[in-house]
């Protein structure tokens, strides 16, 4: 049984905890800057806000009796982020089917190789995994994985409705028009600002003064320069020094490959090319270099100058707190900060605000080979991250037993609070997780969750805003997408740190690029490709 006494996590775990939650990465603990004076969000209650029960107990006539469902899901903590709402769900799990419900936790290195391990051999060990959106190429490619659809109508299961999904995290449910992610977590990242700071008069005065336009929550990267440029050096938490106009985290290994696909988005993909931003599906040749792609590195690099010099050193849990000490004016991330904003010890609850990842005001058409103007601000909408959902091994002795248990945390029920609750990494994307007039949510949900309520108005707003987008990031599910991921990680590092000019680090990564698609072989790639994108 879960336990009602509140479990205290240091702000500093938490951090590592909720970024394996979010994007996947290393889970540093150590060198952490300004945690000897107190990190900006110290302890999070785990379990003082927990779901309502779903599912009866099946009595004498158990459906599932003497099945035993094993899940893998990245190691987080006993009864923590991530792998929290699995244990809090175990006894009504096992309650209600008679089946045993068994909980690995893996380190995050080692959580895809030895599920991968599990299938290739075909032992069946693992029965589920709480897995990343992007493992979808190998374990979809590899035929590792069984669709749900035969389960999904079935009234014996709990009901939960994929259409509640918003229809950006919605594409990343199904993979060849089959649904194999049952709904959990859904990821994306939206920029955040200091609500306080963009509407105080004084600021507006001076900012208008300065940029010949009115200081308001920046549209554009051009804009979100200005801003940061000119928070720069102001004393924004009112400690008698200066802060910062943004905060970033850009170290290797730090998982800043995530923030550049939303930052460059816009400069890439627009209604002309929905796309085109991984590689050309005539022929598997990789478009990492484009112009549209070194732009928007180029201003990448522009804006380290409005932050702290420390960060690119910074994993992420370094610049998340150096936003939460109320120390930089703009960051763009996860919806953990939003919810870490809330916890005691931040110094910015009641002030944040939030909005859609800024866009361009032209695009590079990979296909035609040139930039296009656009009339309206060009926004691309993001599912950036992990977006950790369920998926039922093909080798499963009890595929019907590991899908009630995903479906029942997929109820709404359940997901209306592990999206408000912040602690357990499962991040808004339903309908009833956004306030009217936008979805069917509630204030008091978000309220029983410890939040400020204007700061979780912006923040829905956001994310409603951005998963809504006619336009979205085209999300990457082919195998080896990490190991990809991991050479533009290290090449922007060596952009950002002034060891290579953005168009010779975009170079660097589109031949590595190429020299991955020739040893996985150019044509199942190609196939995989186009299968994930349904553009066949």
């Amino acid at each position: 049984m879960y336990r009602a006494r509140y479990l205290r996590f240091s702000f500093l775990i938490l951090v590592a905890f909720l970024f394996v939650a979010c994007g996947g990465g290393e889970q540093q603990t150590g060198g952490k800057s300004g945690v000897d004076k107190g990190a900006a969000a110290e302890q999070v209650e785990a379990g003082a806000y927990k779901p309502q029960r779903v599912a009866e107990p099946c009595g004498n006539d158990c459906p599932y009796e003497g099945d035993t469902v094993t899940v893998t899901v990245n190691t987080a903590g006993k009864e923590g982020p991530i792998s929290g709402p699995l244990y809090e769900v175990r006894n009504e799990f096992e309650a209600a089917t008679g089946a045993e419900m068994q909980i690995v936790e893996l380190p995050f290195a080692e959580h895809f190789p030895k599920l991968m391990t599990d299938l290739t051999s075909q032992t069946g060990e693992y029965d589920a995994s709480i897995a990343g959106a992007w493992w979808l190429g190998d374990l979809v490619g590899g035929d590792f994985i069984v669709p749900y659809d035969k389960y999904y109508n079935d009234p014996s299961f709990p009901q939960w409705d994929d259409q509640d999904v918003l229809p950006g995290p919605r594409k990343l449910l199904s993979y060849g028009g089959n649904r194999y992610m049952v709904a959990n977590d859904h990821d994306g990242q939206v920029m955040y600002y200091r609500r306080d700071l963009l509407e105080n008069p004084k600021h507006q005065k001076a900012f208008q003064k300065e940029y010949g336009y009115e200081l308001r929550p920046p549209q554009t990267w051009d804009e979100f320069e200005d801003v940061a440029e000119y928070f720069n050096g102001k004393d924004l938490n009112r400690d008698g020094k200066g802060d910062s106009g943004l905060t970033m985290h850009l170290k290797v290994g730090g998982q800043g490959m995530f923030h550049f696909m939303s930052f460059s988005a816009p400069y890439v993909i627009g209604p002309e090319n929905p796309n085109l931003y991984w590689f050309d599906p005539e022929n598997m040749d990789p478009l990492i270099d484009s112009p549209g792609h070194v732009r928007a590195l180029e201003k990448l690099v522009e804006l380290t100058d409005y932050g702290p010099e420390a960060m690119t050193g910074w994993s992420l849990g370094e610049s998340w707190d150096n936003f939460l000490r109320g120390e930089a004016a703009l960051t763009f991330t996860w919806g953990d900060l939003g919810a870490l904003a809330q916890q005691e010890g931040s110094q910015v609850k009641g002030k944040i605000g939030a909005a859609p990842i800024p866009g361009t005001d032209e695009y590079y058409n990979a296909e035609d080979g040139e930039w296009v103007k656009t009339d309206e601000v060009n926004v691309v909408g993001n599912t950036t991250g992990g977006s950790w959902a369920g998926v039922i091994s093909k080798y499963s002795d009890a595929p019907e037993a590991t899908y009630y248990l995903l479906a029942l945390m997929a109820t709404k029920e359940k997901g209306t609070v592990y999206a408000a609750r912040g602690w357990d990494g499962v991040d808004p994307g339903r309908y009833y997780h956004f306030l009217p007039p936008d979805g069917t949510g509630s204030m008091e949900n978000y309220r029983q969750a410890g939040w400020n309520e204007g700061d979780a108005k912006e923040y829905t707003t956001a994310y409603y805003d951005s998963f809504n987008a006619e336009q979205q990031f085209p999300y990457l599910r082919i195998p080896a997408t990490f190991e990809y991921w991991t050479a533009l990680d290290t090449n922007l590092s060596e952009a950002v740190t002034g060891q290579a000019s953005p168009e010779e680090a975009l170079k660097k990564t589109a031949d590595e690029f190429d020299s991955i698609t020739e040893r996985l072989g150019r044509d199942k790639q190609l196939q995989i490709y186009k299968t994930s994108l349904n553009l066949e």
